[in-house]
């Protein structure tokens, strides 16, 4: 038997622990906030690897294992796989997804907006935008680590969203 959740729900939780985590928790220190969204993400991703390779032989090496998170480990989380995908054959590779589903309703809380207008500029109001929005990538950049983590692979995972909501996320094997 196959357990899905509602994509909504998952959207709303991953919404509200970025907010929890940077409104709350760690409003004064950003990069603590990064860094636990970036944990849960870790463990998120080991465990969904641990299950989607349970009946699968080990991967021989780092291509074979990015091109199962690409297409195996991304459609069953967001029922897409990966759109690009680019090497440098040297230990860095980019993930590409055109259209990134958690940042496809990214946008600024008008009422923050029109209560904050008159006091901050619209550039102000584009980096606290673009600071939040950052700060939701965390946790799908910790989930890629995590995974391939599981898989063997220690690496660093970073995230570019020039062209929203297309995103990148650059995997660096560490040797």
């Amino acid at each position: 038997m196959v357990r899905e959740v509602a994509e909504s729900c998952v959207d709303g939780v991953v919404m509200e622990m970025v907010a929890a985590y940077c409104g709350r928790f760690y409003a004064a220190k950003p990069e603590l906030a990064a860094r636990r969204i970036d944990a849960i993400g870790f463990q998120v991703g080991h465990q969904l690897t641990e299950r989607y390779t349970m009946e699968r032989p080990r991967f021989s090496d780092h291509l074979e294992a990015i091109k199962f998170i690409c297409k195996d480990f991304w459609s069953e989380l967001f029922k897409k796989q990966i759109d690009n995908l680019k090497t440098n054959h040297r230990g860095t590779f980019v993930l590409q997804d055109n259209r990134f589903r958690w940042l496809t309703r990214v946008s600024i809380d008008p009422s923050v907006e029109s209560l904050d207008a008159t006091e901050k500029d619209s550039t102000t109001l584009g980096d606290s935008a673009a600071q939040t929005t950052s700060m939701l990538l965390y946790f799908p950049c910790g989930i890629i680590r995590g995974a391939l983590t599981n898989l063997g692979i220690s690496c660093s995972v970073t995230a570019d969203m020039s062209n929203l909501p297309a995103c990148s996320f650059v995997v660096r094997i560490k040797t």
